[in-house]
């Protein structure tokens, strides 16, 4: 299985907008829908999805309540925000909540990619060309190849996405819970150490290219991926 570099929360409660949305969008990464607001709150606590495009008017909860929830747990979580409200004062209450862009309905499908293309690019998830560089790593997200020292290095599948998680995370904890639903979903019957495993031949396979990075383990916290001092590599 090739896991994807993004992941992408789609909530909108109009089944064929959503689909529109989705079908925009889906060239960044991963996407996953969710038609109401209970529901994506809880997709958005989970912590695994890099940027969340959000509807206004939802049932259940609206996206004002879901966008200030989300700030008060994941600060840097890029969110758009999606709203057939065109009025100045609407726009200011969502970025005084902290959205970080707003589109307008109607929208131009190209006008949508590009904006959420930005917000990918401003926080580090996505590179120019597809690229992101950390140490002396280059990965290429969208053809999925690594290269050390500009020399490939064989690392695919879920190991690829692991990889691409901590890199997008550089300098970050992340849990080994997040790390489990992010690759392998929640509802998987795998087992959580699977993650364990991964990241063991991860680390190995790092350190048989020569990569100058360090994956730490923080005792019943998780993990966070930093370059390597010149001392130490």
């Amino acid at each position: 299985m090739v896991a994807k570099a993004v992941k992408i929360l789609i909530v909108e409660d109009d089944e064929a907008l959503s689909e529109t949305v989705k079908n925009t969008v889906q060239s960044l990464g991963e996407t996953t829908q969710v038609y109401d607001g209970r529901e994506a709150l809880f997709e958005v606590q989970s912590g695994i999805y890099d940027l969340v495009l959000l509807d206004v008017m939802l049932p259940e909860m609206d996206g004002y309540t879901i966008l200030k929830r989300a700030r008060e747990e994941f600060p840097k979580l890029p969110i758009l925000m999606l709203t057939a409200k065109d009025e100045l004062e609407d726009k200011m209450h969502g970025f005084d909540l902290g959205a970080d862009e707003y589109i307008t309905k109607p929208f131009y499908k190209e006008e949508l990619l590009a904006r959420a293309k930005a917000l990918l690019r401003q926080a580090g998830l996505i590179g120019d060309e597809g690229l992101l560089h950390v140490g002396n790593v280059e990965i290429n997200v969208e053809k999925h190849q690594i290269a050390v020292n500009d020399e490939p290095v064989n690392i695919q599948g879920r190991e690829f996405g692991l990889l691409v998680y901590l890199v997008q995370h550089q300098d970050q904890i992340v849990t080994k819970e997040q790390i489990f639903d992010r690759l392998w979903g929640f509802d998987s019957e795998t087992s959580l150490t699977v993650v364990e495993v991964y990241m063991s031949n991860l680390r190995k396979n790092l350190r048989k290219a020569g990569a100058n990075l360090n994956i730490k383990t923080l005792r019943n916290v998780g993990y966070t991926l930093n370059v390597m001092d010149e001392e130490d590599a």
